[in-house]
């Protein structure tokens, strides 16, 4: 049985941040699991690419939600990533920070007590991971390991929705990322501005240390349960290639498999509601009744045109015009290969443009829906998504039954709240009237789902109950909150309340979801979070000295 002074259980985006920073800065021997490939299909690279494996379960793992009675009873499909970097090697790239109050929430959950989690605390460590291609100090970073610019082509849909937004009234913004995202704008993506690729988290962070062999990375590895000596966790019973193995953890075991597999682990290892636990046969460590309660995620509904001609992307992915694109790419670095698809969006609330953002509103230049719905064939077309970015109805995460190789039951609630349904309802009727706006309205021939003859608030709740779809943003199943909170799994040092040397770095972790795509959040927790593992251990050091 191998020994290390890490085990970081999760190689997405937390996890490659936090194994990379404790090697190279802590020195220490760590070794990360994942429970997916170690692979990068070459057309991942490319920044259009993420596209060809949305439908697809060779990256993803293919969750789907408990039936949903205010969906009238639909489950919906929320995927997770199933590879080494996670979302990062396989989402669509977005570079999105949140608003600064969103912070300033999390550390109201914390009564304002022990580690700062505000904007401000958080700044330096966004911009320590950021090699931004055109933006500085003080808010971006330059020569950091994550690339980040804004796209090398955007289509003229793109280009019209933001003229358009502003002619409705919402202000154009050149940054989304300065703490108070408002306004239309283009919107920046971890993509290298020289090569036009991709940058995951394991091209900025693993790859530099592949000859390091103080990091050992394991893939196609499932953890099964955390080892415990008393109430100290010292390593991970995990399973490769149908062999049961353990690992041992002289330091501390880190967790950061996501909002969906963290909860499940700690359940499995015995830490969570009691009555869950004992419905299952698992024998109770430590009763936190807040393991896999609390789960938000972003959940967007769409507007779809069709339009007058090519102005999107609809074809792009075959025949001549693939052939085409893909030559251009490779010879200049230029043209449609170099776009996600999502170029641009807008934060703002529909019924009051002076009040803080509770729509992200993205324009898609193509006809897009989800893998699980259908209403509408592909086409020529332009889709609205409005995302609800700060939902009041939670979810949970539960188990199915006690082995570790099942999928958890996840039960999010989409629309459990009548608010989270009206601001829903007035983020549609508000793309409507983008669609139907200059210069929009000049490409657009008519909308064709749901139809512009759905105007009744009860018919265009059902159209929403019916196309709701994840915005692929799981978060807050361990989060952490103050010694009173009853429901709170983690302190504010991000350590599980009740046992010793064990963390979540994760999206579990936050009390509250941030206002934008998370990825970026996540690697800034997990900067953080080395940090005080790394300042824990000094501070273990000195006790010992004057001791």
């Amino acid at each position: 049985m191998k020994e290390f002074d890490y085990i970081v259980v999760g190689g997405g985006s937390a996890g490659c941040v936090v194994a990379s920073r404790l090697v190279k800065e802590g020195n220490a021997r760590v070794l990360l699991l994942e429970a997916g490939k170690d692979e990068y299909h070459p057309v991942l690279k490319m920044p259009a690419g993420y596209m060809k494996f949305l439908a697809s379960e060779k990256y993803l793992t293919l969750h789907q939600t408990e039936p949903q009675s205010q969906l009238n009873g639909r489950g919906v499909i929320v995927p997770q990533a199933k590879v080494l970097g996670g979302g990062s090697t396989v989402n669509a790239m977005v570079y999105m920070r949140g608003h600064h109050q969103d912070y300033a929430d999390w550390n109201q959950a914390l009564n304002h007590q022990g580690v700062d989690w505000s904007w401000e605390s958080l700044l330096p460590n966004f911009t320590a991971i950021e090699d931004n291609d055109h933006l500085g100090a003080p808010l971006h970073g330059v020569g950091g390991p994550m690339k980040v610019s804004h796209l090398g082509h955007f289509s003229p849909l793109s280009r019209a929705y933001v003229k358009t937004m502003q002619g409705l009234g919402i202000p154009y913004t050149p940054d989304f990322n300065t703490g108070n995202p408002f306004g239309v704008g283009f919107m920046q993506h971890t993509i290298d501005g020289q090569t036009r690729q991709r940058c995951s988290v394991v091209d900025a962070f693993i790859n530099p240390l592949r000859n390091d062999d103080r990091l050992t990375i394991i893939t196609g590895a499932q953890a099964e349960e955390i080892l415990f000596e008393g109430d100290c966790a010292t390593g991970v019973r995990y399973r490769k290639d149908g062999h049961p193995l353990q690992a041992l953890a002289r330091k501390e075991v880190i967790l950061a498999a996501g909002a969906y597999q963290t909860p499940k682990l700690l359940m499995l290892s015995g830490i969570g509601p009691q009555t869950q636990l004992q419905q299952h046969n698992i024998t109770l460590r430590h009763h936190l009744p807040g393991v896999g309660q609390n789960l938000q995620d972003h959940y967007e509904v769409p507007v779809v045109a069709s339009t007058h001609g090519a102005f999107g992307y609809y074809g792009q992915d075959r025949g001549w015009p693939m052939i085409k694109a893909g030559l251009q790419y490779m010879l200049f670095k230029t043209g449609p290969v170099t776009t996600t698809g999502v170029e641009t969006c807008a934060f703002f609330d529909p019924l009051d443009f002076a009040a803080t953002p509770t729509i992200q509103m993205f324009c898609v230049p193509t006809v897009y829906l989800d893998r699980d719905v259908m209403g509408t064939d592909p086409g020529q077309g332009v889709t609205v998504n409005s995302l609800l970015l700060r939902p009041k109805a939670t979810g949970q995460v539960t188990l199915r039954d006690a082995n570790a190789s099942s999928l958890p039951r996840v039960d999010t609630q989409i629309f459990g709240h009548p608010d989270d349904l009206a601001r829903t309802l007035a983020g549609f009727r508000f793309a409507r009237r983008v669609i139907a706006a200059v210069p929009m309205e000049s490409m657009v021939q008519q909308e064709i789902f749901p139809g512009a003859d759905v105007t009744s608030d009860q018919a265009i709740a059902d159209h929403c109950k019916r196309m709701v779809k994840t915005g692929y943003h799981p978060v807050g199943t361990c989060r952490m909150g103050h010694d009173e909170d009853p429901l709170a799994v983690l302190t504010s040092d991000l350590r599980v309340r009740g046992v010793k040397q064990l963390r979540v770095v994760d999206a579990s972790m936050m009390p509250n979801i941030i206002s934008g795509n998370t990825n970026a959040i996540v690697m800034a927790v997990a900067h953080r979070a080395t940090e005080l593992i790394l300042n824990s251990l000094v501070a273990v050091k000195k006790e010992a000295v004057y001791e």
